[in-house]
């Protein structure tokens, strides 16, 4: 049986790999996708066993019994795994998550206490293909909780931009008071597909552009828009992808909002959480209340609060200050999913993000 399994399961994979696939054929991208990822869950168990059956097998290298017990625990932890991954695949990954979470400062304008920012990010869509049946409950979960403004930080797209067509028209039913809000991610700008040249890679991200413009949305490209609220406002800055190395720089938050230490209550668009560890937190030169990110999806997975995410970002999911508390970050951990088709922990999540203002 072992072995009918292990040829049946390099067969699948010796298919996924062989498989031609054209540059731009999505659906056969996914298919691939999920061929590898039911392969992974396989052997990923199975070497979950094989490694804690080893450890059970130590006794027997001093002429003792082997311990049967670990063995057991082997078995049972492989079964955990694989029925885990597939939980993430199938259930998980779909299972919306609505965080709540209250900035509160003595910077926050009058006015503004009480206000209502929704956050969403890394829909990836993608992944979707063509079914729009998970972006349109998010879509629906974003609405109910009534929010003022609706921003989205980055990674729209896997790769092309015409991967949102078909998501288009239920994400243009998001609406909030003040408008929704967006910026790039390191995947909007094609750089993760082959090209037959600049421009045609050029025309997929003003396409982008084009498409979330005729959903109603707002684009911050290295730009800022200021929301009024009875007496008082504040400013929204969006910057294109700025990061760590590899991915590239796009942005200048210079060029978005050019008097960064002016005293305007400033709410910061940007894609990836290291900028603001690199370029904002421990700043005192630079007045950002509150920057907005996403990128990391807590790599998709996290238990207990633990995720493999913090071995590359310090700064991977929830709600970090530096020392003084002058600057804040959120990092929301996405809604979507690429590369790997699952959310082991780490579920699809909404932020919604209340201001308040505290006593001089």
């Amino acid at each position: 049986m072992q072995l009918w399994t292990a040829i049946g399961c390099y067969i699948l994979l010796i298919c996924a790999l062989a498989i031609p696939r054209r540059d731009g054929d999505n659906a056969m991208l996914l298919t691939v996708m999920w061929m590898l990822y039911a392969f992974a869950t396989v052997y990923f168990a199975k070497y979950i066993f094989v490694l804690i059956d080893l450890i059970g097998k130590i006794p027997t290298l001093f002429g003792r019994r082997r311990n049967r017990v670990l063995s057991k625990i082997a078995a049972v932890c492989a079964v955990i795994t694989f029925a885990a991954m597939w939980w993430g695949a199938l259930v998980n990954r779909f299972r919306i998550d609505v965080k709540q979470v209250e900035i509160a400062r003595q910077d926050v304008p009058a006015d503004f206490d009480g206000y209502r920012i929704v956050q969403i990010s890394d829909l990836h869509t993608g992944t979707y293909g063509s079914d729009t049946t998970f972006v349109s409950r998010l879509v629906d979960a974003v609405n109910a909780q009534n929010p003022d403004v609706i921003v989205f930080t980055g990674d729209i797209v896997n790769s092309r931009s015409d991967e949102l067509t078909p998501h288009a028209a239920p994400l243009s039913r998001l609406h909030a008071r003040d408008g929704v809000y967006s910026i790039m991610g390191n995947h909007d700008y094609g750089d993760y597909a082959n090209w037959d040249s600049p421009q045609q890679k050029n025309e997929s991200v003003e396409y982008l552009k084009r498409l979330q413009a005729s959903m109603g949305w707002r684009m911050l490209n290295n730009t800022t828009d200021f929301i009024y609220n009875g007496n008082d406002s504040i400013a929204l800055i969006g910057v294109e992808n700025i990061g760590d190395h590899p991915f590239p720089v796009y942005g200048s938050l210079v060029k978005a909002y050019p008097s960064l230490s002016d005293s305007t209550f400033k709410v910061l668009l940007t894609h990836n959480p290291a900028h603001w560890c690199d370029s904002i937190s421990q700043h005192g030169d630079i007045n950002i209340p509150l920057s907005l990110s996403g990128h990391t999806h807590a790599m998709q997975m996290e238990v207990a609060g633990m995720s493999p995410a913090a071995l590359r970002y310090p700064t991977w999911g929830g709600l970090y200050a530096d020392d003084d508390s002058t600057h804040m970050l959120y990092v929301n951990i996405g809604a979507g999913t690429v590369g790997m088709p699952a959310r082991i922990g780490a579920t699809p999540e909404i932020t919604v993000i209340t201001l308040r203002k505290t006593a001089e």
